[in-house]
């Protein structure tokens, strides 16, 4: 891999066995926003029985942020998504402890049913109520990686969005740290983690999530697809082999 301007890398196909699209997704800036967020920001320490959870969790960036979690040493990982067969693979497919439809039921009930001992680190990706219901269950001094905030990008209000007095209470009476997270400050931890990612996937620890659409024709239909949730993983367009 050699590194030209600061904002370019020429990326090796080995790294990833050949498969290119890789770069796009969990091997690309995804990956790279999950691996650097989780390390720069959600303070993972290994034996110390932390409690993850990611919203957003089966997306290009959620579904390796968890995945990360676990690797690093999370006792528990569990991941908030928009589907039965989200939450199937994030559990069957990708290691994580549990997975929590936010379609389906109470988020804050289901939560406490799968975060027993609370919650340690939040990978924030949506935003709005979902992620009042995670902070309200967090403990003293975790850590929200303030990565996305989906939910609120239509509404009229600054970055990151203002949140309600009841979680801004549970933060700082809580000691929870939320610092705005943005990847393409770190350039300079870019080219070795993708070379860190591209070791886990060749490895097989890290699992790479795609949702693959073929011709260039179809990617309005895929662009639409992807912006109501019917993803899993990266949303590909493949042009040709």
């Amino acid at each position: 891999m050699k590194s030209s301007y600061r904002s370019f890398l020429q990326v090796e196909p080995q790294l990833v066995d050949g498969h290119i699209s890789y770069f796009l997704g969990a091997v690309g800036m995804p990956g790279l926003t999950a691996l650097l967020g989780v390390r720069e920001k959600g303070h993972v320490t290994e034996g110390a029985n932390q409690t993850m959870v990611v919203s957003g969790a089966a997306g290009a960036c959620g579904s390796i942020a968890g995945q990360i979690g676990r690797v690093d040493g999370c006792t528990r990982v569990v991941g908030i998504c928009g589907s039965d067969e989200k939450c199937r693979v994030l559990v069957e497919d990708l290691g994580f402890s549990a997975a929590v439809n936010y379609r389906q039921g109470d988020v804050a009930t289901a939560l406490k049913e799968s975060c027993p001992d609370g919650v340690d680190v939040y990978f924030d990706n949506v935003g709005g109520p979902i992620s009042d219901a995670v902070i309200a269950q967090m403990n003293n001094d975790g850590h929200v990686i303030l990565c996305g905030q989906i939910s609120q990008y239509n509404k009229d209000v600054p970055y990151p969005p203002p949140l309600c007095d009841e979680t801004q209470e549970a933060l700082q009476s809580k000691n929870i740290t939320r610092e705005r997270f943005m990847v393409l400050n770190y350039m300079e931890k870019h080219e070795a983690g993708i070379i860190q990612l591209s070791q886990w996937v060749r490895e097989g620890q890290i699992k790479v999530l795609e949702t693959v659409v073929d011709g260039i024709e179809n990617m309005g239909v895929a662009f639409c697809s992807m912006m109501k949730g019917g993803n899993i993983g990266k949303q590909i367009i493949k042009i040709s082999d």
